[in-house]
């Protein structure tokens, strides 16, 4: 970014560039991306309309947070993990992966109707690609309604957990139960083939999986690339960090035992949360300066 207007504040700028190191690492900057397609606009029917709860919660800040929890979940199935490791080269390219999600999430929520379905044909096309065989021998598929059923509730109860936790606006009981059943629409449209459609159908089916999930060797690598080394330098890293312990302070404690992180309870509530939150608002006024040109209260 080249000069600063002259009514931004010093802390502005500080999160100014923050703002810029989260779009950074998402992907947003890049114009052949979801992003640019959304920034160059479409005149189609939007895919849900304005006032959807979808788009509340992925629109809030929260969702940075969100994002990394839904990741260090998903992690917990192997045979998931078995095609993410083979298929997707997290190991040489850590933020493919979470760019290609946040991208997809992006279009989604915010495109028309023509930009989202091309979007999930798009992803449909490279599930028909992606199979293999587990070490133990068992064949595998991306587009299984099974596997995809499971990465989509995971995303859905993460994503609930980080707004109910950090979100800027909360959400009650029915937008919550509106939240999933037009999430379900996305989830029908990849394959899915009985998504959830309201809380209790989400918490259910997430509890469904739990006899599948273990924290094996991969789940146990994916978090120490998401937590302990992420590719990233300086303050970027430091603040990174601050996210990912607010995704851990949201975590219940059977996944964490699964992934070999601590649970304390006391001080997820004394300090990870309210440090993970104080970040949050921070960076949502980088956002407000960075696209208004206007300084945010400080």
């Amino acid at each position: 970014m080249t000069g600063w207007p002259l009514e931004v504040l010093p802390l502005d700028r500080i999160r100014v560039r923050m703002a810029h190191a989260v779009t950074g690492v998402l992907g947003a900057n890049d114009p052949q991306s979801a992003f640019g397609a959304l920034r160059a606009g479409d005149s189609g029917e939007p895919w849900y309309p304005a006032d959807s709860p979808v788009r509340l919660v992925h629109g809030d800040i929260a969702m940075l947070i969100g994002g990394i929890r839904a990741l260090l979940v998903q992690s917990l199935h192997p045979v998931a993990m078995q095609a993410v490791e083979e298929h997707s080269g997290y190991h040489s390219d850590p933020w493919g992966r979470l760019q290609r999600t946040a991208a997809f999430i992006a279009i989604t929520t915010f495109g028309s109707c023509h930009q989202a379905l091309d979007a999930i044909a798009r992803v449909r096309r490279i599930h028909d690609h992606v199979s293999g065989v587990t070490p133990a021998g068992d064949p595998y598929r991306a587009s299984d309604p099974h596997l995809l059923g499971w990465v989509h509730v995971a995303e859905a109860e993460s994503f609930l957990t980080a707004h109910r936790l950090y979100g800027h606006q909360s959400l009650g009981a029915r937008d919550a139960d509106l939240y999933v059943a037009d999430l379900a629409r996305v989830g029908t449209a990849l394959g899915v083939l009985e998504p959830p459609r309201n809380v209790d159908q989400l918490r259910r089916q997430f509890d469904s999986f739990r006899p599948e999930l273990r924290g094996g060797g991969q789940a146990r690598a994916a978090t120490s690339l998401l937590l302990w080394h992420p590719p990233l330098t300086g303050a970027v890293r430091a603040g990174y960090r601050l996210l990912a312990a607010g995704a851990i302070a949201s975590l219940p404690p059977w996944v964490r035992q699964e992934l070999g992180l601590p649970s304390l309870p006391i001080m997820d509530r004394a300090l990870l949360r309210p440090v993970a939150r104080t970040l949050l608002a921070s960076l949502d006024r980088g956002f407000a300066v960075t696209f208004s040109n206007r300084p945010a209260a400080a």
